[in-house]
């Protein structure tokens, strides 16, 4: 694999011996140029045959098009359209969801090292492991979005491209979501779909884009969602956990790490519908107060509607990085888009002096970076719980218990 600078490597076909798992989807490994390529549909240990699909000055993407020496946790994908030049939406359609779970525990132990620069003692006494939530590898997204192509038709997107595969249905979708009337027929005039499946039985299918504002094609323009023992009522527009295990599971390792007790104060920043602010208001008491803090107006309305009923929580409109929220809090739930928080919020939390945060937490890379400020103010990362909330793609969530030194 040589070439000038104006020749590619896109298309050609390389043999690869492939090494450790990375964030993304994909594995490591050495190009015969010595270059490094990050190898999708393989295992670590395989012996493949990859085709490049993507030249970077430093590095390469590349497919696994043939497996020469198979791993033992690899299987056979149960989706039709997993594999390369296929959908992009799943990346470990090929692996046992056992070995799928020890991947993703790889990752967040590597990106806690590499980037939130704990040392291995540190990284030992976590003991991070990724548990399996119920309901199998299968048949869980209760919420999922298709694009339109040219023609009309819906599918999913391949991986780090705008071409569509048109499907039939998507096998990790709920039931629900899959019998949605989506697939199998034209929609000229959207550039998306988006179905929702709540988990209190309601369905609502909305076509987005095109020359129309977002319309609703099936379904009422609230659905219902059951979590924490509450039933709440929210836009489906509103973001929800896709896991129907998922809001229970989060808040629960939340409220048991931070052990709020009566009478405290918690903040919960990025607070969504209120999931979070439920259960810390349950704690803290009446004499307690939690204050909810989210920049979506929708989300906001339907936390102000949901939590009616619970006077010790106050919903502040407004974004995280700009709020004004007075006095201080002795317990945090930290909840920011796959992005992260950053260090200006970091920052700012840290200095408002709570006794313990929970950030929870989508993507292991971000999560580190911030767990990396907590560190440099001196805090410490004291627990991880990790959950396969996304099984058969790289995505993992984390909760994490942060605490001053």
């Amino acid at each position: 694999m040589t070439g000038t600078a104006d020749e590619t490597q896109v298309g050609v076909i390389v043999e690869l011996e492939v090494g450790a798992v990375a964030h993304g989807g994909h594995c490591v490994a050495r190009g015969p140029d010595g270059r490094v390529v990050f190898v999708r549909h393989t295992l670590p240990g395989e012996i493949v045959r990859a085709e490049i699909t993507d030249e970077r000055p430093g590095y390469l993407r590349a497919d696994a098009v043939e497996i020469l020496r198979e791993a033992p946790e690899r299987v056979s994908p149960p989706c039709p359209y997993a594999g390369p030049d296929r959908c992009g939406g799943c990346d470990f359609q090929h692996v046992d969801p056992a070995a799928q779970r020890e991947l993703k525990a790889a990752v967040v132990r590597e990106q806690l090292a590499r980037i939130g620069r704990l040392a291995p003692e540190e990284i030992d006494a976590l003991r991070v492991t990724v548990s399996a939530l119920p309901g199998g590898p299968l048949g869980w997204r209760s919420r999922l979005r298709y694009t339109v192509d040219a023609a009309g038709r819906a599918g999913l997107l391949k991986h780090r491209s705008h071409e569509v595969v048109p499907v039939e249905s998507c096998a990790i979708a709920t039931p629900a979501v899959r019998d949605a009337p989506v697939t199998g027929r034209e929609w000229p005039d959207a550039d998306a779909v988006e179905v929702v499946a709540s988990s209190g039985g309601d369905r609502t299918v909305t076509a987005l884009g095109g020359d129309r504002p977002a319309r609703r094609i099936d379904g009422p323009d609230r659905v219902v969602e059951e979590a924490g023992g509450r039933t709440w009522r929210v836009d489906p527009a509103v973001f929800w956990q896709v896991h129907p295990a998922g809001a229970d599971a989060f808040v629960g390792s939340a409220v048991r790490m931070l052990d709020p007790r009566p009478g405290e104060r918690a903040w919960d920043l990025y607070g969504g519908a209120g999931t979070f602010a439920a259960a810390l208001a349950l704690a803290v008491g009446e004499q307690g107060a939690v204050t909810l803090v989210e920049s979506d107006e929708r989300a906001v309305f339907a936390a102000s509607a949901n939590l009616a009923d619970l006077p010790q929580v106050k919903v502040v409109h407004s974004p995280v990085e700009r709020m004004q929220v007075r006095g201080r809090p002795d317990v945090v739930v930290l909840d920011p888009p796959r992005a992260g928080a950053g260090t200006r919020v970091v920052r700012r939390l840290i200095e408002s002096g709570p006794r313990a945060v929970a950030y929870v937490a989508c993507d292991p890379a971000a999560f580190a970076r911030d767990v990396a400020t907590f560190r440099g103010a001196g805090w410490r990362l004291a627990e991880v719980d990790a959950y396969d909330a996304f099984p058969m793609t790289h995505h993992v969530e984390c909760v994490g218990l942060l605490v001053p030194e």
